[in-house]
């Protein structure tokens, strides 16, 4: 998979956290925000992982 896929990937991920978290805590727009960040940047970092080896 190329480093872009990884990152949208991430991302989505990072998407469905959040709206759990969301619907438990009442706040959706810190969430999926928070959710869309740290996705983002794991799939940053496993792509960068990757690259390395």
């Amino acid at each position: 998979m190329n480093k872009e896929k990884i990152i949208v990937l991430g991302a989505a991920f990072g998407v469905a956290i959040g709206s759990i978290i969301s619907v438990f805590t009442g706040n959706p727009a810190l969430w999926i925000s928070l959710g869309i960040a740290f996705g983002a940047g794991l799939g940053l970092a496993y792509s960068q992982r990757k690259s390395i080896k």
